[in-house]
């Protein structure tokens, strides 16, 4: 039994992450109850789950497929899927099937294909950060955090780039659901699905009548050994939208809050470039885009001394681990020179560690090494909005001035 009063406790629904991650609540769940049953708390989740919070514990979870599934429920919350056969994304399977799919995937992520886009988001990123400052007040994540990724995502899949905006609306439709001001709720996010879905069709039938030197042209060719069908291909550019676009838009605009928030981390920066990498990397510890992910025990098991049932739900919750006092030293200061910086956002290891992890990163860096060289500093002018989901940490607005 837990020594912790679960009546008190709430980690998984909406309204605990209206002003961001419970960390007070990860902190007491570490320390006195690691392997934790919860109630589900929202509709459509499973009645209840064992919650998952100790950095080492993740790691566990996520290598150990073949006892904590991806394929059995999905990896999200929602209990009963039924959608998950009909429209199962990689993220939803285990190997062999998920071994196909990111070989396959993998070829337009390798750091090869990344550092031939280098120079074209280079020369975004300066032009968006070169406007932001001419503008000086300006909503930073409509401006210059989810622009890039889009770019990105458009040059990744031959999107024309005047449409990649659509694909910014889609993914806040399906992301934001769960908030008020996308208050669409869960039939406007299955629309937006759809939406995109047929898009995604319409791409791939362009390229087969006329074949480009793309990714979408490399994953459908049938005359390779192997490519992805077409329902595979639509899913495959579904959880790109989201996947690249919503977490690499969020990292970028809590690491300029955890700037403006640290101005003495910015002045280092601007003084010592050289430390954007390791800023990236403790950007993505402190901001964990994405909360959390589900697993599906397939045998019964034990962890930390609790019996876990076949069939369970478990459920990672990476910003708790990325706070692991056993692994972070002072794991609530911002440390743009944390070394090592072993944290999970993108994932504990395993079969799913994060196939666009290159991506982001590049993208990351390219936009924080042009914020030190174009900007002198960063103030906030209004209020921060985040978004009010258990699943992804996300800020919609973020009013700033920056100054050059």
């Amino acid at each position: 039994m837990s020594a912790v009063d679960m009546s008190k406790i709430d980690v998984i629904s909406n309204e605990a992450y209206r002003n961001g991650p419970p960390y007070g609540q990860y902190d007491l769940l570490r320390r006195e109850a690691p392997v934790v049953r919860h109630p589900g708390m929202e509709p459509g989740f499973p009645d209840w789950f064992w919650g998952i919070f100790r950095h080492e514990d993740i790691v566990t979870v996520s290598r150990q497929f073949q006892t904590y599934s991806s394929a059995r429920q999905g990896s999200l919350m929602q209990q009963d899927r039924p959608d998950l056969e009909a429209a199962r994304m990689m993220i939803d399977t285990d190997p062999p099937d998920h071994t196909r799919l990111r070989t396959l995937v993998n070829r337009g992520f390798t750091p090869k294909a990344m550092r031939a886009l280098e120079d074209h988001f280079r020369e975004v990123a300066v032009q968006l950060v070169a406007e932001a400052v001419k503008q000086k007040d300006v909503e930073f994540v409509e401006k210059v955090s989810a622009e890039l990724p889009l770019v990105a995502i458009a040059e990744l899949l031959g999107i024309p780039v005047e449409e990649r905006h659509k694909v910014f609306e889609w993914s806040n439709r399906m992301i934001g659901s769960t908030d008020p001001d996308y208050s669409g709720g869960a039939d406007d996010a299955a629309n937006a699905a759809a939406e995109l879905y047929m898009y995604a069709q319409s791409l791939a039938e362009d390229r087969r009548k006329n074949p480009r030197a793309d990714i979408i042209t490399t994953l459908i060719d049938e005359t390779a050994d192997d490519h992805l069908g077409s329902h595979e291909f639509e899913l495959f550019v579904l959880l790109l939208s989201v996947a690249g676009n919503e977490t690499t838009r969020n990292g970028i605009s809590h690491g300029v809050l955890a700037l403006i928030e640290n101005p003495s981390s910015f002045e280092e920066l601007r003084a010592e470039p050289e430390l954007v990498p390791s800023a990236v990397e403790e950007i993505l510890r402190w901001a964990t885009p994405v909360n959390n992910f589900r697993r599906t025990a397939t045998c019964d098991v034990e962890l930390h001394g609790v019996q876990i049932k076949e069939g369970d739900a478990v459920v990672m919750f990476y910003p708790s681990g990325n706070r692991d006092e056993a692994v972070f030293k002072d794991p609530y200061t911002f440390d743009i020179r944390r070394n090592p910086n072993p944290h999970l956002t993108f994932g504990g290891g395993g079969p799913h560690f994060c196939l666009g992890s290159n991506l982001a990163r590049l993208e990351m860096r390219i936009v924080f090494e042009e914020l030190a060289r174009q900007v002198k500093g960063i103030e906030l002018t209004g209020d921060v909005s985040r978004l009010r989901s258990h699943f992804v940490h996300g800020i919609k607005t973020l009013p700033v001035r920056l100054h050059s």
